[in-house]
Order: C-alpha cells, then structure tokens, then sequence
C-alpha cells in the first residue's frame, strides 16, 4: 500500500431519535477502543456525528458495523486518505445537541424542515447565478482560510451565534435565494431550518458539505478559494483541485498571503492564528508581544 494511503478518514453524521443515547455513547467509545480508531465522535438523543481515522481494514469495519444498526443502515460517509492518524486519541461523547444552535431542537428536525439540498453540480451552476446569496455556516475563523467565491463572512465566533447575527444583517434578504454550506453539512442542516423559520423563501444547502464538493470528479472544488479548516490534526485540507491556486488566508503578523494555522506556543492562551513560516520563527510561535512576555515570565518562575 502506498504510504500516502495508511490510513483512512471518516466524515459522517445522521439526525435520527436514538434511545438510551447516552448508554449508546458508553458501549460506543468501548467498540472504538476495541476497534483501534481514533477520532472524535458525539452522539445525542437527535442522533450521530463524527470524524474518525484509522487502518483502511479498521474503517471499513467501523462502516460496516455502524450501518449493522437499523436506525443508521443508510448514513453516508464522506471517506478521505491521509499518511497518518488525524486524531491523537479517541473521543466519544454524549451531548444535548449534535452541533451547539441553543435552538429548540424539535422546530428545527432537519428530518421535517430544512433547505433544499443541491448537489455539487447543482451548487456550482447556483454560485454562477448573480441573484443568490451565498452564506458561510461556519464561524468567521474557519471563512478566514477558505471560502466559496463571493460568500458572506459570518461574524461569529461559534455556531449558536448564527440566530441573532442573522436577525442583524440577513433580514434584508429574505426574498433572495440563499445558498448555505458548512465542512460536512450538518451545521447547515440546522441553518437552513432556521432560515426558513425566520421567513426566507428560497433556502439551499449544499449536499455533503465542503468536503464532498471538493471530491466530486466534475466540479473539482472549482469556485472554492483558499483550504478547508477541518477540526483534526490536518487543520486545514485543499479543495479546489483545478489549475486554479488562490490563497485567501493572511499572515496574522506581516499581513502577507498565507493558508497554514499554528497554536500560540504560550499554552494558557494556545490561539490559533495564520502564521507564515517566516512570522513563526521571527515570534518563536507566539501570536503576540504580550505571550512571549506572559511566557518568558512563566519560565523564570
């Protein structure tokens, strides 16, 4: 096997009513131990969501056991390569909600209500179109690295920011197609739902994500600028795979075009911020003056 395909990664989620979902966490976390994957997965009364990595022998059993349940025997996974592990550890967690909205999550069952769900042929021909809104469901550091051509940089900082933010700035557009999207397309699942709740007409979401649009043979990621920021050791992955190589992010230092993110080397404040090679050697990883000094005075302590 080539070296650049040891391990396989997993990207899936599902709304389905799941009882005993914080017992089903419990057993969950025990078969991924088992199992051998890493990864981080949460489960709620509302259903499953996760990203793991592992062996491709470890995730095809891993796939073939989820889907082994009734209530998840057609969730999809969104199935990508690496040439290590992408978690350290194995996480699996019971939580209210599958992804935070401090939402009442009955009026917003993607199962009931939702946006209209493009695939990423459809998502591309709707980016075209000079009459669509297109809105980033994710937070405004994610947009920072990548982003669909033209979308709207959602100033938030966490996802259940997203209802008041669109009571402040989107009410002007509610009779105007909106197009949303998100990493893997469970936030915009959420997002959607809301949208139309607050009275906007013609709402969509992309089908798969970010994620899907970048592997889809056709498109090619095309309309997508910068990477992706994936919540695992990667931290941000390409999509657009056409000839086209456009570089969004901006050194939090020197301002200069750049696309990696580093963790402030002064752990109590661990930012993550753009740094370019330069920058991060020239600050010794810091993102400021003031945690090289926290640092320096920590260390003579």
């Amino acid at each position: 096997m080539d070296n650049k395909s040891a391990f396989t990664v997993l990207l899936y989620y599902k709304f389905v009513k799941l009882d005993n979902a914080e017992q089903f966490a419990q057993e969950h976390l025990a078969y991924c131990k088992e199992l051998g994957v890493k990864g981080r997965i949460l489960i709620a009364d509302e259903g499953i969501n996760g990203t793991l990595s592992g062996t491709p022998e470890q995730a095809e059993k891993y796939m073939n056991d989820l889907r082994a349940n009734p209530l998840l025997s057609d969730i999809v996974f969104k199935i990508d390569t690496s040439d290590q592990h992408v978690f350290k550890k194995i996480f699996v967690r019971y939580k209210k909600e599958l992804v935070t909205f401090r939402y009442d999550e009955a009026e917003l069952d993607p199962n009931v209500i939702g946006g209209k769900r493009l695939s990423p042929k459809e998502w591309h021909e709707y980016l075209q179109r000079d009459d669509v809104i297109v809105l980033d469901g994710r937070t405004g550091y994610e947009f920072d690295i990548g982003h669909f051509r033209g979308a709207i940089r959602p100033e938030v900082d966490s996802f259940r920011e997203f209802p008041e933010w669109i009571r402040e700035n989107m009410k002007d557009y509610k009779d105007k197609p909106v197009l949303t999207y998100c990493t893997g397309g469970i936030r915009c699942e959420k997002l959607s739902g809301f949208l139309i709740q607050e009275g906007f007409q013609d709402v969509y979401q992309l089908e798969g994500g970010i994620v899907t649009y970048g592997q889809d043979e056709e498109v090619k990621g095309h309309l997508w600028d910068g990477k992706c920021y994936v919540f695992d050791e990667r931290i941000s992955v390409p999509i657009n795979h056409t000839d086209e190589d456009v570089v969004v992010g901006k050194c939090h230092h020197c301002g200069k075009p750049e696309d990696r993110y580093i963790n402030c080397a002064h752990d109590p404040c661990h930012l993550q911020h753009i740094c370019c090679e330069e920058c991060e050697a020239e600050h010794n990883g810091y993102c400021s003056d003031e945690c090289s000094h926290n640092a320096a005075e920590a260390a003579a302590v």
